[in-house]
Order: structure tokens, then C-alpha cells, then sequence
């Protein structure tokens, strides 16, 4: 029988809620994943939310409880069904548990799941709800550069047609994610496009461009400007922000093109006798090299702009990948990401232009946004 989840975690840990059901593979890939996380983070605990039947394997493990769902957000399921109609789902209740009862405190510290993307990022707002001054959530991943570091990537699939005020959002809420995970205080900000020069691009991204550019001038943010698909992996700026559709292309061209270089280079070294021999000498290099490109390791994208920590894992997730989504959200809540994001949107998003206007404030910063009523959901356990 699945046990309750409704004991506050013990002083220390770090307790995440797991979607179970979601992705590609579902608890054939999660279950092994959590396991492994587990083990190796002896601080931690997980709720695990799914299907009885699927949670059944996971019966016993120590730090670990369970929390049924009857129902399951299919990857092609219409955002209606999984916000109307799949209440019970597990991509949901997974959400649910990240969300703060009447005294303050939840269930778990983050949420991870590896569903639908849509279908996340409207639960999530619903449930949960966005900070005062952003109207939507965006994902934010991290992707390798030349400079041997990683350049933080917004939006990544969440929000298909954004405003130009929305990149703005994003542009806070990547500087404020950079600067409270990496120490970086005045992260560089570049905003994609298909051109350096000012005059290039869509009306949205001109418009973008000017509110980016006035926000840089009232010391708010620290804006590079334009940059191209090529900038993300020069590491031109510490942060690119791009509209959904486009982050996402650009995030799946990148993993489909490293997996295209690693495929040919093993061809290449599988020719014949000598090249077989070379292969050996660089096995090495051509390990590091895998390693580097390998999208697995940068699997575990946030949604910032939520009352809550909620991370989104591939699709296509393998247990590896997912593992790798589990440490993010660990570090996260370890580290206390949602107060100082938090903090640090309020303070730059307090001297923010309305919408129409480029005009920054430079004085005292304006009261807040009143916080939304809470959803009338109730709390989901065992």
C-alpha cells in the first residue's frame, strides 16, 4: 500500500515530487533513475506519483513514499484534457504536491516531470500560479559553449508566441536564475535573432529589442544585444532569450546535430584496420568529447516564474537523463533558487516599463502585483 506523504520532510532533506508517468518511457526509465538518485544523495526523498501498478516495483525503498494517480497526460494530449479533464492525472497531482497548504508549507520542495511540455507549464501556472510581474512561466536549460562553460537558454518550449514584454520577463528571470545558481551578479543577456544589427528581425524582437536595450540603460539589466544560433555555443553572453518555438528548434537542431558528429566520428574510426587502431590512441579524447556533447548531462530544464520549483525533463529521457533533472531540482531547492529568484525579479521587474511604454523607472521601486487567490484544489495524498 502506498504510504502518506502528509509528514513534513526531515530538517536537512530536500524532498521532490516525481512525476512517474510522463515522458516517453514512463517508470521503466523513472524508477530506475530515482533509485540511483537515491543512493546517491542520502539528504534526499522522493514522492513518487503515478499509477499503483507502476509504482509498484518501488514498494519498500527507503525515503521514498508514494502517491497514487489514476489518470496520465499523454504527450499528445490537448492542453483542455490535461487541465480540465485529467484532474487526477499524475502530471498534476505531481504539481499539487509543490503547492503550499493554508500554514505556508508542501509536501516537497520541487516537482520533476518528464510530461507533455504544454500540458506542464499550464498546470503548473494553474496550480501553482506566477510571481507577482510575470505573466508566464519559461524554461531555462543550460547548453554547452566553447568557452568550456554553459550559456542558460530561455524559452525552451513553454510559450510558443510571446510578447515583447514576455522577453523582457524571460531576460529578468534568466539573470536572476544565473546569478543566483552561478554568483554571476550581472550576467550578460542576448536576445536571439537572425542578425546582430538593431534593425533586423520580427516587429516582436525590434519592439524586444528597444525594452531590453532601456532596461540596460536604467542599470536593470546587462544587455549585449542582438545575437545569432551560432552565439549560444561561442558563449557570447552568459544568456540568449528567445521566443518557445524558437528555443525549442534550436535546442533540438543542437541535440541532433552533437549526436550526428559522435555517430560519424564512429564511423569514420570503424572504416578499417588503421583507423580502428587510431581509435584506440584517441579513445580517450573521444570519450571527453561524447561527454561534452552529450545532451543527457544538461537534461532538467526550470520553469522560472512559478510560485514553486518545477523542472522539466526530456521526452525522450533515459535514466541517466532523468537522474540528471533529479539533481537539478535537488541543487535548486537545496540552494534556496525559487526566494532569490524571487527576490531578484521583484527588484528589477518594480522599475519595468508598462506595456506600450520604454520608459524605466529610476526612483523607488512600485508596490507589488497583489498575489493571485489560491486555486480552489484540494490536496492530493494516500
Amino acid at each position: 500500500m502506498p504510504m502518506s506523504v502528509a509528514a513534513p520532510p526531515r530538517l536537512g532533506t530536500v524532498r521532490i515530487a516525481v512525476d512517474c508517468m510522463g515522458g516517453d518511457h514512463g517508470p521503466t526509465v523513472i524508477l530506475p533513475a530515482c533509485r540511483a538518485f537515491l543512493a546517491a544523495h542520502p539528504n534526499a526523498e522522493l514522492i513518487l506519483v503515478g499509477r499503483a501498478e507502476a509504482l509498484a516495483p518501488a514498494h519498500g525503498w527507503e525515503r521514498c513514499s508514494h502517491v497514487i494517480a489514476t489518470e496520465v497526460v499523454a504527450m499528445d494530449d490537448p492542453l483542455e484534457v490535461a487541465l480540465r479533464r485529467k484532474k487526477d492525472s499524475s502530471l498534476r497531482v505531481a504539481v499539487n504536491q509543490v503547492k503550499p497548504d493554508a500554514s505556508g508549507t508542501s509536501n516537497a520542495q520541487a516537482c520533476v516531470s518528464a510530461g507533455n511540455t504544454g500540458a506542464l507549464m499550464a498546470v503548473s501556472r494553474y496550480v501553482l500560479k506566477t510571481l507577482e510581474g510575470i505573466d508566464r512561466p519559461a524554461i531555462a536549460a543550460v547548453m554547452p559553449n566553447q568557452r568550456g562553460g554553459y550559456t542558460t537558454v530561455l524559452d525552451l518550449g513553454a510559450n510558443v508566441d510571446c510578447t515583447a514584454e514576455h522577453l523582457l520577463q524571460f531576460a529578468v528571470m534568466g539573470s536572476a536564475l544565473v546569478a543566483a545558481v552561478d554568483g554571476t551578479e550581472n550576467p550578460s543577456v542576448g536576445l536571439l535573432n537572425i542578425g546582430e544589427e538593431e534593425i533586423k528581425g520580427s516587429e516582436i524582437i525590434k519592439r524586444a529589442g528597444e525594452l531590453l536595450r532601456a532596461a540596460a540603460d536604467h542599470g536593470h539589466l546587462n544587455f549585449h544585444g542582438n545575437v545569432e544560433g551560432n552565439d549560444i555555443f561561442k558563449g557570447t553572453t552568459d544568456i540568449v532569450v528567445c521566443d518557445g518555438f524558437v528555443g525549442n528548434v534550436a535546442l533540438k537542431t543542437a541535440e541532433g546535430a552533437a549526436a550526428m558528429f559522435v555517430g560519424i566520428l564512429r564511423e569514420e574510426f570503424s572504416r578499417n584496420w588503421w583507423t580502428r587502431l587510431a581509435a584506440l590512441a584517441a579513445g580517450p579524447v573521444m570519450q571527453h568529447f561524447k561527454a561534452r556533447l552529450d545532451h543527457r548531462r544538461y537534461s532538467g530544464g526550470s520553469l522560472l516564474g512559478l510560485r514553486g520549483l518545477v523542472f522539466k525533463a526530456h521526452g525522450s529521457s533515459d535514466a541517466f537523463a532523468f537522474e540528471q533533472a533529479l539533481n537539478r531540482a535537488y541543487d535548486a531547492a537545496r540552494n534556496g533558487l525559487l526566494e532569490r529568484v524571487h527576490d531578484r525579479i521583484l527588484e528589477t521587474l518594480a522599475a519595468a516599463p508598462a506595456a506600450g511604454s520604454t520608459a524605466f523607472a529610476s526612483g523607488d521601486a512600485v508596490a507589488p502585483v497583489a498575489a493571485d487567490p489560491p486555486a480552489p484544489e484540494a490536496r492530493r495524498s494516500a
